[in-house]
């Protein structure tokens, strides 16, 4: 037995809040059209989303997660260590983090609350009208 599932991440106090919808398949524009409808504590709105696969035989009682995308960002402003450190310099921790997680590229989001989070190699910043 296999089920996609697509979670939407939203900003939260100290992490993020999370709600996760069963999907047909791995539809960019159906998760799009289905974040509008999510709304989080505080009237957070998601600011990313992220597919995965789980699985169960039928002798296993719980599923387990099989495959999962990177994240979808809906909109934001990327930049890069070097940009965070000439345009944000007083972001110390931020610019700390970057450096001793060598994340190259971080994204900001204002959706709702500003979030800011690493850019990974497999995530992907759709532009958002």
């Amino acid at each position: 037995m296999k089920q996609h599932f697509v979670t939407f991440l939203s900003p939260g106090t100290f992490v993020c809040e999370e709600t996760a919808k069963p999907i047909k398949d791995w539809d960019i524009k159906k998760a799009i059209k289905m974040s509008k409808s999510i709304t989080e504590r505080y009237n957070a709105k998601p600011f990313a989303f992220q597919f995965s696969t789980r699985e169960r035989s039928a002798k296993e009682l719980d599923s387990k997660v099989i495959k999962t995308s990177g994240f979808y960002y809906l909109g934001g402003k990327v930049l890069t260590l070097d940009e965070v450190k000439q345009q944000m310099p007083q972001e110390k921790i931020l610019i700390s983090n970057m450096e001793c997680n060598k994340w190259n590229k971080v994204i900001i989001n204002t959706n709702s609350w500003k979030v800011t989070q690493p850019l990974m190699k497999d995530d992907v910043v759709l532009e958002m009208e």
